[in-house]
C-alpha cells in the first residue's frame, strides 16, 4: 500500500509538472479511442439492421406486361410446389403502382401523369424461417422463376444483403488498420511524454539507484504515468462519444430509424465502454513500461 501510495503521488506530481505534454498525450489517445468507439457504434448497429433485414428477405417475381394467364398460372403452381415459400401474394399493376403511391407520396404525381403504368404485377414470396439460411435451394428457386416464360426479372433481397455485408467487412478492415495505427501512435506518445518526465528526475533517479532503492520504485511511477494518461484519453473519447451520441439521436435519431426500419439507435453497451477504458489504460501502460525498461 505505501508503494503504491508512492506511485500514485510521483505520477500525479509528474503529469502536472508536464501537463501540456500530459494533455497532448490524453488528447491522442482519445482521439483514438473515440474512432473506434465510433465505428464500434456503426457496426453493432448496421449488424442490428442486416439481421433484421435478413430475418424479412423476401422473393419478388416481376411478370412481363404481356404473361398470359397461364404463365402466371405456372408461376404460381412453382412457388407453390417448391416447399421454400411461407406465403406467396400475387400483386397486380394497379396494386403496385398505389403501393408506390402509399411509400412515396411526393413522387405519385409523376407517375399519373405518364401515359401507361410503369410498374410490373408481381409476386411477393415470403420464405419459410428454417429455409432462410438454406440460400443454395433459394438461390436455384430465383434461376428457375428467371427462367420461366412471362417472367421478367427475380429479385432475391439476400444477393444485395451478401454485398452490403461485404461492402461493410471491406470499411470495417479499413477502419480497423486506422485504429491501429492510431492506437500505436498513442503509445508512442505516450512513450515520449513519460520519457521527458523521467529526464527531468533524472538526478532524482540516480540518487535512488545509488542508495540501492527498489527498481520497482524507480519504474513504478512511470508506468502509472502512462496508464493515468491512458485512462484520462478513454474517458474523454467515451464523453466526447456520449455528447455526440446525445445530440444526434436527438436530431436525426428518429428519421434515421424510420428510414431504416430499425427501432431506437442504441449506444455501445457497458461492456464495451469498460473495454475502451481498459484499452485506453493498456496502451498508456505499453508508452510508460517502453521508458521504465530502459531505467537500468
Amino acid at each position: 500500500m505505501h508503494a503504491l501510495k508512492y506511485f500514485v503521488t510521483e505520477a500525479a506530481a509528474s503529469l502536472w509538472r508536464g501537463r501540456r505534454s500530459a494533455l497532448f498525450a490524453v488528447l491522442t489517445i482519445a482521439a483514438g479511442l473515440f474512432l473506434l468507439g465510433f465505428f464500434l457504434i456503426i457496426n453493432a448497429n448496421v449488424r442490428r439492421l442486416t439481421a433484421r433485414w435478413a430475418e424479412s428477405a423476401e422473393l419478388a417475381v416481376f411478370l412481363r406486361d404481356d404473361a398470359a394467364p397461364a404463365q402466371v398460372e405456372a408461376v404460381r403452381s412453382l412457388l407453390a410446389g417448391s416447399g421454400l415459400a411461407a406465403s406467396h401474394q400475387y400483386v397486380t399493376k394497379e396494386e403496385a403502382a398505389a403501393r408506390f403511391a402509399g411509400d412515396f407520396p411526393e413522387l405519385a404525381g409523376t407517375t399519373r401523369r405518364l401515359e401507361r403504368n410503369p410498374f410490373h404485377a408481381s409476386f411477393d414470396v415470403r420464405l419459410r424461417p428454417d429455409v432462410r439460411s438454406a440460400e443454395d435451394a433459394v438461390d436455384t428457386l430465383a434461376k428457375t422463376l428467371a427462367s420461366q416464360p412471362g417472367v421478367s426479372d427475380v429479385r432475391y433481397d439476400r444477393r444485395w444483403l451478401a454485398r452490403l455485408n461485404a461492402a461493410i467487412t471491406f470499411v470495417r478492415s479499413i477502419g480497423l488498420v486506422i485504429v491501429v495505427l492510431l492506437a500505436v501512435a498513442s503509445a508512442l506518445t505516450v512513450a515520449s511524454v513519460v520519457r521527458l518526465a523521467a529526464h527531468a528526475r533524472r538526478d532524482e533517479i540516480e540518487i535512488m539507484q545509488l542508495v540501492g532503492a527498489p527498481l520497482t520504485y524507480v519504474r513504478g511511477p512511470l508506468v502509472l504515468e502512462g496508464v493515468l494518461q491512458g485512462g484520462a484519453g478513454a474517458c474523454v473519447a467515451i464523453v466526447g462519444l456520449s455528447v455526440l451520441f446525445a445530440l444526434g439521436r436527438a436530431k436525426y435519431g428518429a428519421s434515421v430509424s424510420e428510414a431504416v426500419g430499425l427501432g431506437a439507435i442504441t449506444f455501445l453497451p457497458v461492456e464495451l465502454s469498460l473495454i475502451l477504458l481498459f484499452g485506453g489504460m493498456l496502451l498508456g501502460s505499453l508508452g510508460g513500461l517502453i521508458v521504465a525498461r530502459a531505467v537500468r
